[in-house]
């Protein structure tokens, strides 16, 4: 049974980096396509970014184009969110989530789901 796990995540400071990672100790996450999800406080869950089984990636979200990529390393079956320059729009709960189809900016099309990591921007 798919079991995702997100870490990394914390408090940063604007203008900072992080990275979080997205791991499966039941399955390969080369055959599903996954992406990154936010949900910020009071609001609804967002597409961000996601990567198919062939590596392809789209973004979704238009406020995290060009600071925010995801990337995959299949030996450490692992699928990364490297987030960069975050600001304090940018805090919420982060979730990976896996799909056997293909990429999607919908929380709908996803299957099974992590337990979410919080980040949070603020000096």
């Amino acid at each position: 049974q798919s079991q995702l796990v997100e870490s990394g995540g914390g408090l940063v400071q604007p203008g900072g980096s992080l990275r979080l990672s997205c791991t499966d100790s039941g399955f390969a996450l080369d055959y599903y396509a996954i992406g990154w999800f936010r949900q910020a406080p009071g609001k609804e869950r967002e597409g961000l970014l996601c990567i198919n089984s062939s590596g392809g990636t789209t973004t979704y979200a238009d406020s995290v184009k060009g600071r925010f990529t995801i990337s995959r390393d299949s030996a450490k079956n692992t699928v990364y969110l490297q987030m960069n320059s975050l600001k304090p729009e940018d805090t919420g709960v982060y979730y990976c989530a896996s799909t056997w189809t293909f990429c999607s900016g919908h929380r709908r099309d996803f299957g099974s789901w992590g337990q979410g990591t919080q980040v949070t921007v603020s000096s």
